[in-house]
């Protein structure tokens, strides 16, 4: 039988520490979108701020991601420092926000302030999406643990300075390659933290072929769509 699943990556601008401002603008990000998923960059809530306070699943700011999602049927994989504390991935949908992943494979710099999560997979209508942050994408065993886990697909955000936009479609060509699924990741577009003066935006979304089927520019604000059938 044929499956299909409508998934997006969104590299919404971003104001450093602000989740108020920056909920509303993945709120528009979903809304433009239009589709089932909706995969956002490593700490898009914040910013890359490796100081940034914990966004709890019950924080108000959330409201106008969860009432997008509502309206559109949207399941949003939002980042963000969360309780542990961990980089995490929140996901959101119109019932409301709970964290689903943590950053498996820290920086040393991440190491001081966060611990790592566990490799992970969640369940959307019927599809298996393992789930990775950034240098997670870079580590094979990473992956290969994820994969261990039964995936369709393999999703990210990450943050990446200008001069890096070509990895993560090498990283999103070496996964699909390793392990026969679809790789869709979502990258920082303009400057954040942590010396990300100038960041990669170009996300995309690559087939189980590794072939690139929908990807953005490197402006704040741009959204690449794609229908996955199986």
């Amino acid at each position: 039988m044929t499956r299909s699943l409508s998934i997006a990556v969104a590299q919404p601008r971003c104001v450093a520490h602000d989740v108020a401002a920056n909920a509303v603008a993945h709120a528009e990000a979903v809304r433009a979108a239009g589709a089932r998923v909706v995969v956002f960059p490593e700490m898009s809530l914040t910013g890359y701020e490796l100081d940034a306070t914990p966004v709890a699943p019950d924080d108000e700011r959330l409201a106008p991601i969860v009432a997008a999602c509502a309206e559109s049927r949207t399941l949003a994989l939002v980042g963000a420092a969360v309780a542990g504390p961990r980089i995490g991935i929140l996901a959101v949908d119109g019932d409301g926000a709970h964290v689903v992943y943590g950053k498996v494979c820290l920086h040393s710099s991440e190491a001081t302030r966060f611990v790592p999560g566990e490799p992970t997979v969640l369940k959307v209508d019927g599809w298996r999406l393992g789930l990775a942050v950034c240098r997670d994408t870079g580590i094979p065993e990473h992956a290969a643990r994820t994969a261990a886990l039964g995936m369709d697909g393999y999703v990210a955000g990450v943050v990446h300075a200008e001069h890096e936009a070509e990895v993560h479609g090498e990283r999103a060509r070496r996964v699909a390659a390793d392990h026969g699924v679809w790789v869709a990741t979502a990258a920082f577009a303009g400057p954040t933290g942590g010396g990300f003066d100038r960041t990669s935006g170009r996300s995309g979304i690559w087939s189980a072929d590794g072939e690139l089927i929908a990807g953005t520019g490197a402006a704040p604000d741009e959204i690449a769509r794609a229908v996955l059938v199986t």
